[in-house]
């Protein structure tokens, strides 16, 4: 993908996360109890750390394989690891609990991808 696509899905996602944080945190306060709610914040941050780091992955603007994995999974962390906890929070079934690691195995594969990519292009300015 290129860069200003990384851009372009990183602040989509980041809008559409801070919509659901603020929907969780003004709509969903009295309905789910602390425990949930927690799950459903946990699920927030890690969905805008990782729209940041695609649009960090944009702004660095270097193409290759190692970028371009880093990125699709920083995309399927979002989906798996924060999706899956929004579900769980939501429809209160647990076994979409099972999903979560899979994403953060993703988010972890994306940041050694991008530490990749980063130690591959050190002769670039």
């Amino acid at each position: 993908m290129h860069s200003r696509a990384w851009i372009l899905a990183g602040s989509l996602l980041a809008f559409l996360t801070v919509a659901l944080g603020a929907w969780g945190a003004h709509a969903l306060r009295g309905a789910l109890s602390p425990e949930i709610l927690e799950v459903y914040e946990v699920a927030t941050r890690y969905a805008m750390y990782h729209s940041l780091a695609l649009i960090l992955l944009g702004v660095w603007d270097r193409p290759g394989r190692l970028s371009a994995a880093a990125g699709v999974c920083f995309l399927a962390g979002i989906a798996l690891f924060s999706g899956s906890l929004y579900a769980l929070a939501l429809s209160g079934i647990r076994g979409l609990g099972a999903v979560t690691p899979f994403g953060g195995l993703a988010f972890l594969i994306g940041w050694a991808c991008f530490a990749g990519a980063a130690l591959r292009d050190r002769g670039r300015v």
